[in-house]
């Protein structure tokens, strides 16, 4: 059912079990307990930094798969991106894989995106089983948007330090312990900022647009959360988003926090701002919010993916940088 302008509710969409698989940085940060399978170097036992994302997204659906006691053939879509052109992190994967395959790109908000497709498709009856998922990995991203990590660029505080990390999680019909009860689709904002080595800032206000319009169309407040939590702003998009909601009499410091300052630790891990990519949403909701919401910390989130809808080729035009974001609502089914 529509909500206002830009958000659905749904009644009987439900999450299964997820998996996270992880790089080595993601593995040394403070939830590395909570992934299923990590690697030690960048390479993930593969000849090439693209050929190691897809051994990332490959082992997520594979630990997705054997966690939810399922196999591929009874997987109805899978909906799946990626950072890299022309999506080819999913879509080589998917090679290997008799389902029926979506591939999307929302730069970072990807993760989101991809829930929002599947519950559509499970709460209009269509489908019963999908899988979401997405990837990244650092050095693919630094190759494709910035400089390649061997040519050794100085680079600002600013930046937000690429993920490696996939996440994969099933959408169902038949009720568990959580669901998905409702969604908020972003509209693309633009800053006017062009900054590709700021984007926690340059996706700010995007995420201040989702949030707002949620709280207006499902008539909540902060307080109605135990948790709100962004994708990727990391440290100065995060103090940006916050300064926005005081600015029309809005606290939700308490409530918030961001999964690009959780996955990592700042002051230990060589992070910049903090951590990015389609990889850093998906892998704390995945393998550490989920766990919360399931050993009862939190009782509902609000998850809101946040991208930067840029390439190369426009950035180096001079084109200012527009941020999207997407919310969604997931709740533990009882007390």
């Amino acid at each position: 059912m529509k909500l206002g302008k830009q958000s659905i509710v749904f009644d009987h969409v439900y999450l299964g079990q997820a998996a996270v698989a992880t790089g080595p940085k993601e593995k040394l940060g403070p939830l590395g307990s909570y992934f299923d399978q990590t690697y030690d170097d960048l390479y993930c036992g593969a000849k090439t930094w693209e050929k190691a994302e897809m051994q990332l997204m490959r082992d997520a659906i594979e630990n997705c798969l054997t966690k939810n006691n399922i196999g591929s053939g009874e997987i109805d879509c899978f909906i799946g991106g990626d950072l890299n052109n022309q999506i080819i992190i999913g879509n080589y994967v998917m090679r290997d894989y008799d389902i029926p395959y979506l591939g999307v790109f929302g730069a970072c908000s990807t993760s989101v995106e991809g829930l929002i497709i599947g519950a559509g498709m499970i709460n209009g009856g269509s489908f019963n089983r999908v899988l979401a998922g997405t990837s990244s990995h650092n050095a693919t991203s630094e190759r494709q948007f910035r400089y390649p990590t061997e040519y050794g660029g100085q680079k600002p505080d600013t930046l937000t330090f690429t993920s490696t990390a996939a996440g994969v999680i099933l959408l169902c019909d038949n009720a568990t312990d959580l669901r998905l009860s409702g969604v908020t689709l972003g509209m693309v904002i633009d800053a006017k900022l062009n900054d590709p080595l700021d984007l926690g800032r340059a996706m700010a206000p995007a995420a201040f647009s989702t949030i707002e319009a949620h709280f207006r169309d499902f008539n909540t407040k902060p307080e109605d959360y135990d948790l709100i939590v962004t994708g990727d702003l990391s440290y100065y998009g995060k103090a940006m988003l916050i300064k926005l909601f005081k600015e029309i009499n809005i606290d939700i410091t308490d409530r918030y926090n961001d999964c690009g300052l959780l996955l990592y630790d700042r002051f230990q891990q060589e992070v910049f701002a903090g951590g990015s990519g389609c990889g850093c949403c998906a892998a704390v909701t995945y393998g550490y919010l989920l766990s919360k919401l399931r050993d009862k910390t939190y009782k509902k989130i609000l998850v809101v993916a946040t991208g930067a809808l840029l390439n190369p080729v426009i950035v180096a035009q001079k084109e200012t940088i527009p941020g999207i974001a997407h919310a969604a609502v997931i709740e533990r089914i009882g007390e």
